[in-house]
C-alpha cells in the first residue's frame, strides 16, 4: 500500500499546468497555430474549466491530485489502447489524452451511460484539440465493453462501483497480459465494489494508493492498481 498524499511534486505539478510553466508547453520550439504548445494551452484551460464546473454542479471526477497520476502512469505505460468506463464530462480523459498525445501514439475508448454527458464530453474533447486521439461510445460500459476488439493496455475504472467487477470480467478476455488496470474511488466506495477488489486483490498483483483530495465530497480517496496477468492454459 502506498500513500501519494500531500504529494508536492503532484501539487506543484498541477499549478503548472495551470498556469502553462510546464516544459511540455515548449516542445516544438515556437506555439504557433496547431502547434503542441497551442495543444496544450488548450488542455489546460478546458481542464481548469471542468475542474470548476464538475465542483460546482457535483459531477463526480477524480480531481488534479489523482488526474497527475493517472497521467504519470500513461506516460510510463505508453499504452497503444485505453480503455475509460465512466466519461462523465471528460475529466480523466483530457488528462489521459494530452498524454497519449504528447506520446504521439496511442488512443483513448471512453464510455458513458449519459448521453447528454456523452456529448459534452466529446464538445470537451474537441475543444482542447484531443478528438483525435478519443473515441466517446454512448450506452452501458458493462455491455459495450465486450464489443472491444482491440487488445487493451490501461483499462481505467471510474462508474458506478457495482460495474466495476461486470466492466472487468466483461474485457478480461481482451487485456493483454501485463496490463494496468486502475480503479478509482477505493477509499470512498470499497464497500459497493468489494467483489471487483476481491477478484483483483486474489488473483493479480494488486496495491491500493492513497491520495490527500480537496473536492467537495472528499478529502481522501484511493486508486486501486492491478496488473493483471494471464494464467498458462
Amino acid at each position: 500500500m502506498k500513500n501519494r498524499t500531500g504529494t508536492a511534486c503532484i501539487l506543484a505539478g498541477f499549478a503548472l499546468l495551470l498556469c502553462g510553466c510546464d516544459a511540455g508547453a515548449g516542445r516544438g520550439g515556437q506555439g504557433g497555430p496547431g502547434s503542441p504548445a497551442e495543444t496544450e494551452d488548450k488542455v489546460k484551460q478546458v481542464i481548469a474549466e471542468l475542474d470548476r464546473v464538475c465542483r460546482e454542479q457535483t459531477v463526480y471526477m477524480i480531481g488534479p491530485e489523482k488526474g497527475a497520476r493517472i497521467a504519470e502512469l500513461v506516460r510510463s505505460r505508453e499504452p497503444a489502447v485505453v480503455v475509460e468506463c465512466g466519461t462523465a464530462l471528460g475529466y480523466s480523459g483530457l488528462w489521459i489524452a494530452r498524454e497519449l498525445d504528447k506520446l504521439g501514439k496511442g488512443r483513448l475508448i471512453t464510455i458513458e451511460l449519459d448521453a447528454d454527458r456523452a456529448r459534452r464530453a466529446r464538445e470537451n474533447f474537441e475543444r482542447a484539440g484531443l478528438a483525435g486521439r478519443v473515441e466517446v461510445r454512448t450506452g452501458d460500459a458493462r455491455e459495450l465493453v465486450r464489443e472491444i476488439e482491440e487488445e487493451v493496455d490501461l483499462l481505467f475504472l471510474d462508474c458506478n462501483y457495482s460495474n466495476y467487477h461486470p466492466c472487468f470480467t466483461g474485457l478480461e478476455g481482451r487485456l493483454r497480459d501485463g496490463a494496468l488496470v486502475v480503479a478509482d474511488n477505493v477509499g470512498l466506495g470499497a464497500a459497493g465494489m468489494k467483489d471487483y477488489l476481491d477478484l483483483v486483490r486474489s488473483r493479480h498483483k494488486s496495491e491500493t494508493e492513497w491520495f490527500d483530495i480537496d473536492l467537495p465530497w472528499g478529502k481522501r480517496d484511493a486508486m486501486e492498481l492491478t496488473v493483471f496477468r494471464r494464467k498458462a492454459d
